[in-house]
């Protein structure tokens, strides 16, 4: 622009053109604006041509919901001993202003919960002077969650945001060759995979058992912001090959709860989880003549142990309602369940018990009971795992597998057409429009055929 002027023209989402005069001649500004005016009337015409122009003017950028066309960006990574008014400082941000975003992030965000190494992104931009001024910073927690402060027009806020994520359904095999948590992540699956597919299989499948060459293929949705992994979302079945035979996964809704079920329509849930933990090692098995590690003599041990980190949480296997809760000598920290059909259930040296447990409570299966400790006569953490069947001790990892509810015959027709999908995409391709995608309103007409979609309720 002649005569020192600047002149910017800007398509935002509030309006369609921002111009921005500085220095600039009056007759020229005079010209400018009334083409600027003329170029928006003709956008609000109902000529086809002119609407066509307006339809091709590109959508703003926003980066955390704020529309970045209209700053400059810096992004930065937080080192160490740095403090969120230190940086708000750098950007000219006044004293008395970061004492003021201290307090009004007090019950949103303790700026104390800054961490080093953690990115920020501060959103600039400049006056007339071409002086800088720092309308916004926004601090990522973690992938997905993020903190935005708004100094902008001395209007200070602080709010807490979530990126938007992709949701990619993907279908993995992989075969074990050590461990199911090895194999998923050797195999580019995530890690919070594993603990997935272990509490869907945990009362039929023994993963102290699985073998070299077992393998397992498995449908799930993967969340991803930008092109990293911020999780996972359903499973929407799997087919589990162990020791000879395939166990399948079937996810279906019966009553208020999506659960998951084999072939036939059996639950996979049994009336006793196999253990009450994840992700351990057996370090001494059920035994009427075992050689004590501490007293060393030969006793019986009736019960299993499972060696695994201290504070590793312990599981109730079933419903039932706590009958002991406190020191059990040698046991250290013991918790003792009853269930029905006269099974009882002890866990021995916890290094605590969970919130809410007490002798009376009531607890369901699966349900958070304690946490793995060394207290009693003890050599390393680990958890004594028992079970009782009226009075006599009996070996935990041989308790018969009594199913759970099976799906009722009022949900029969529906449950085989979800099932009849997934097993054709566990096995093989099928189209977008043959795969199950919801499990919340599954209605299958009478006279359905093999090649109808259900209806699905809004």
């Amino acid at each position: 622009m002649k005569n020192g002027g600047k002149f910017a023209l800007r398509h935002t989402r509030s309006s369609r053109y921002f111009v921005i005069f500085a220095g600039m001649n009056p007759c020229i500004r005079t010209t400018v604006l009334l083409a600027v005016l003329s170029l928006a009337a003709a956008c609000h015409r109902t000529a086809p041509d002119s609407a066509s122009e307006c339809e091709q003017l590109p959508e703003p950028t926003r980066l955390y919901g704020i529309v970045a066309d209209d700053y400059r960006i810096e992004r930065q990574i937080i080192g160490p001993g740095e403090t969120l008014g230190g940086i708000l400082g750098r950007y000219g941000v006044s004293a008395r202003e970061i004492d003021r975003i201290d307090k009004i992030a007090r019950e949103v965000f303790p700026l104390r919960n800054i961490r080093a190494g953690h990115n920020y992104t501060a959103f600039i931009h400049e006056d007339s002077l071409n002086a800088p001024h720092l309308d916004y910073l926004v601090y990522e927690r973690n992938l997905s969650q993020y903190v935005t402060f708004r100094l902008a027009d001395d209007s200070l806020a602080v709010t807490t945001g979530e990126k938007e994520y992709e949701i990619k359904r993907l279908k993995k095999t992989a075969e074990i060759q050590s461990s199911l948590w090895e194999a998923i992540v050797g195999a580019g699956m995530p890690a919070a995979l594993a603990a997935e597919m272990e509490d869907i299989y945990q009362s039929t499948v023994s993963f102290f058992n699985i073998q070299k060459g077992d393998r397992f293929t498995v449908i799930y949705d993967e969340r991803m912001i930008d092109t990293l992994s911020a999780g996972i979302g359903r499973v929407w079945g799997a087919r589990f090959d162990f020791g000879g035979k395939s166990y399948y996964a079937i996810p279906f809704r019966q009553g208020n709860k999506i659960a998951y079920w084999d072939l036939e329509g059996n639950s996979l849930r049994k009336q006793l989880l196999i253990t009450p933990l994840k992700y351990t090692r057996i370090s001494s098995r059920f035994t009427y003549r075992r050689l004590h590690p501490v007293h060393r003599v030969y006793r019986a041990h009736t019960g299993v142990d499972f060696a695994a980190p201290k504070g590793t949480p312990v599981h109730a296997v079933a419903d039932g309602t706590v009958i002991f809760k406190g020191w059990g000598g040698g046991g250290g920290n013991t918790l003792k369940i009853q269930h029905n059909n006269g099974y009882t259930t002890g866990y021995l040296h916890l290094s605590g018990f969970a919130k809410g447990i007490a002798r009376g409570t009531r607890v369901t299966q699966g349900q958070l009971i304690g946490y793995v400790g060394s207290t009693g006569t003890s050599t390393g953490p680990h958890l004594d795992y028992r079970v009782w069947k009226n009075g006599k001790p009996i070996d935990p990892l041989k308790i018969p597998q009594e199913p759970g509810e099976p799906i009722a015959a009022a949900n029969r027709a529906a449950f085989e057409y979800v099932r009849d999908r997934i097993v054709a995409e566990l096995e093989g391709e099928v189209a977008d429009s043959d795969r199950i995608v919801q499990l919340d309103s599954i209605v299958v007409a009478p006279a359905a055929t093999a090649t109808e979609q259900p209806a699905a309720r809004q």
